[in-house]
């Protein structure tokens, strides 16, 4: 038998002109690249959008996988149905609608996570060269998912009460004049504003939802963080003022365990069908072994009191990163006050630019998200950042605050 030679020069193969066009618009995650740096154990990470590992429900998990295992173990392991497990939808219809959510188990898709509703949103809605109208700034993972679709994007700003509602009109009419086309949507995180920190006031949520019936576009509600609230009252969900016009995003993974990869989306009934259509070619469904899991854990009643834990755990790291920030930091830097969530945004004086910066940080072995990687179209956040009060402990937090403070002053001096 002749065997080739495998030490004959074989040329390369240049891959680049064999790929799609709208590669050229794919970036890698930031914070992913991010995470790479801090996984040095002495580096104090307020990077990643982490939930704190050691308040994972470890034991809850273990039962449910052994019952699942012992009694549903054949379904578990089994192809099953695109739209999701149907105890868990409706699980999920039953407690979003407590929560002012009108949904019904019908209209509501399992997703790998809500990374992956954002990839089926660009997929179905975004044609190349579309708008989508964002705040500014705004999550980072929505724009990696929505570049790959060549998405463009206009931006409205943020305020203390979240994105400034009274500007959309004014974008909707700058996207028609410059594309001949009305946005693809309106993307809006009401609660808990990753990266901002800030909850869009229910008068803002009225005329947000007033301005998206007049122009007749659809609006995009991210909501990952609305059960993890601190202090306040809940606030009413923007689909529940236009359901016919709202697409809301959920996540198991900030009140469970991102681990699961379990997120959904819920919309109208008569959309339905072209995102089973969009997942169907992605994955044919999610995990059937996570949706069981998620189940158990959600019909024995003990997603609520983990629930409850982690909002008394995470309220104590917010305070105890706000109390350091006023302590530690010196004058000329601001930061919001985050009612829940897991981020607050930091602004520094605007002679540091916080991408420069961050190799201070680094030096202190601190790490945080630089604040330009939230702009779409990368026209702001210079002095600004991101940090995560949810992964570290409080004594990790004032410590990774004072030297934040200190590199900071060190560069002021």
């Amino acid at each position: 038998m002749n065997r080739p030679d495998l030490n004959r020069d074989i040329p390369v193969l240049d891959w680049t002109p064999h790929l799609a066009e709208r590669t050229s618009h794919m970036r890698s995650s930031a914070i992913r690249e991010l995470l790479k740096v801090t996984q040095d154990p002495e580096v104090i990470s307020f990077a990643g959008g982490l939930p704190a590992p050691d308040f994972f429900p470890l034991r809850d998990i273990e039962e449910a996988c052994k019952f699942v295992l012992r009694e549903e173990g054949a379904q578990a392991m089994q192809y099953s149905a695109t739209e999701g497990y149907p105890p868990l939808k409706e699980y999920l219809a039953n407690t979003m609608h407590k929560y002012g959510v009108p949904s019904k188990a019908h209209n509501v898709l399992l997703t790998n996570g809500s990374q992956q509703a954002l990839d089926l949103l660009g997929k179905v809605f975004i044609n190349p060269g579309d708008y989508v109208i964002t705040g500014s700034p705004t999550y980072l993972g929505a724009i990696q998912a929505w570049n790959a679709y060549q998405a463009r994007y206009h931006t409205v700003n943020l305020d203390d009460d979240g994105m400034v509602v009274d500007e959309l009109e004014g974008a909707y009419e700058k996207v028609v004049k410059e594309s001949g086309n009305p946005p693809s949507f309106i993307y809006v995180l009401p609660n808990f504003h990753n990266p901002g920190g800030t909850t869009l006031p229910l008068e803002r949520r009225e005329k947000l939802a007033e301005i998206a019936t007049k122009l007749d576009i659809p609006v995009v509600e991210d909501d990952p963080y609305g059960q993890l609230r601190y202090e306040g009252e809940d606030i009413l969900p923007i689909c529940t003022l236009i359901p016919e016009r709202t697409i809301y995003l959920g996540t198991f993974s900030k009140t469970l365990t991102p681990g699961l990869r379990l997120g959904w989306i819920v919309c109208p009934e008569s959309l339905m069908l072209r995102f089973v259509q969009a997942k169907q070619g992605c994955d044919l469904h999610t995990g059937t072994f996570a949706q069981h899991i998620a189940s158990d854990i959600c019909q024995r009643g003990l997603l609520k009191p983990h629930i409850k834990q982690l909002c008394a755990v995470y309220k104590e790291r917010r305070d105890t990163m706000l109390d350091a920030l006023a302590e530690f930091w010196p004058d000329g830097c601001s930061w919001t006050h985050p009612e829940g969530g897991l981020f607050l945004w930091a602004r520094v004086p605007e002679s540091i630019d916080t991408t420069i910066f961050f190799q201070d940080a680094l030096k202190e072995k601190v790490a945080y998200v630089p604040g330009v990687n939230f702009y779409p179209n990368a026209d702001g956040g210079r002095n600004a950042m991101r940090l995560n009060f949810s992964y570290s402990t409080p004594e990790l937090i004032v410590e990774g605050i004072r030297r934040l403070g200190m590199a900071l002053k060190n560069k002021l001096d």
